[in-house]
C-alpha cells in the first residue's frame, strides 16, 4: 500500500513510518484487500486529514473514532462525507449545535475540506475500516499512530485546541500538555449521547473567542 501523506507530516511522522506496528498495519492491509475485503476509505484517501491540513496549519484537532464503513461515505476526515452523500446522524447533530451557537444555517452538504483548509485537523483514532463493520480496525495498531500524531503537536506546537468529544476522545487528553494547549470537552454528537452534554456546548464560538484572544484568524465553520 502506497502512503499517501502530505511531505510536511511525513518529515514530522518520519519515525512512526519506520516501527514495526506500522509495517504490520500496512501488511494487514494489502493482505485484506488481496483476500477480497473492502476496506474504507479508499486508499489514495486514507491520509487525507494530513493532506488538506499541514502540520504549520494545524490549529484545532477534533478527534473522531472510526471511519463510516458504509460505501462512498469515508473520505479520510473525521465526521465529514463527501458532496452528495446523505449527511449521518452525529454530523447532522453538529451542524444542529453550530445553527445555534452561531446562527450558521445548516450546510447542504457534509463535506468538511473547508474546515480542514482552515486548520482544522479532522482526525479519526483508526484510518481505516472493513466494510460494515464498525471499529474492524480499532486494535491493528492506529492507535498507536494517531496518538503519536497527537504527541507531536502537543510537544512542538503551541495553543492548539483540542476539541474532545465523548469518552473515547477524552481519553486522549493525557497525551496533550495542557499547559501549552486548550481544550474543549463535551458529550459526543451521537444521537445517543448528545442530548447529555453536546446541545448547547458552544464549541464553535468559543473555538474562534480563543483564537481571537491568541491573535489568530477565526475558521469559517
Amino acid at each position: 500500500m502506497k502512503i499517501n501523506i502530505a511531505e510536511n507530516w511525513k518529515k514530522v511522522l518520519k519515525d512512526e513510518f519506520e516501527k514495526i506496528y506500522f509495517q504490520e498495519i500496512i501488511s494487514l492491509l494489502d493482505h485484506e484487500k488481496k483476500v477480497g475485503k473492502t476496506i474504507f476509505p479508499e486508499e489514495d484517501h486514507i491520509f487525507n486529514a494530513f493532506n488538506h491540513t499541514s502540520f504549520e496549519n494545524t490549529q484545532v484537532v477534533i478527534l473522531g473514532q472510526d471511519p463510516y464503513h458504509a460505501a462512498k461515505q469515508a473520505h479520510g476526515l473525521s465526521f465529514s462525507v463527501p458532496n452528495g452523500i446523505k449527511i449521518p446522524p452525529s454530523l447532522k447533530n453538529i451542524f444542529n449545535e453550530l445553527k445555534t451557537d452561531i446562527g450558521k444555517e445548516i450546510p447542504k452538504s457534509g463535506n468538511l475540506i473547508n474546515w480542514a483548509k482552515q486548520g482544522v485537523l479532522l482526525l479519526n483514532s483508526s484510518l481505516t475500516v472493513e466494510e460494515n463493520k464498525p471499529m474492524s480496525h480499532s486494535k491493528i495498531g492506529w492507535n498507536l499512530f494517531t496518538d503519536a500524531v497527537i504527541k507531536k503537536i502537543s510537544e512542538e506546537k503551541t495553543n492548539v485546541i483540542f476539541i474532545l468529544w465523548g469518552k473515547f476522545a477524552q481519553e486522549k487528553e493525557k497525551l496533550i500538555d495542557l499547559e501549552k494547549h486548550f481544550i474543549l470537552k463535551a458529550a459526543h454528537p451521537s444521537p445517543l449521547s448528545a442530548y447529555n452534554g453536546f446541545w448547547g456546548c458552544k464549541h464553535f464560538s468559543k473555538t474562534n473567542e480563543l483564537l481571537k484572544s491568541i491573535n489568530k484568524q477565526e475558521i469559517k465553520f
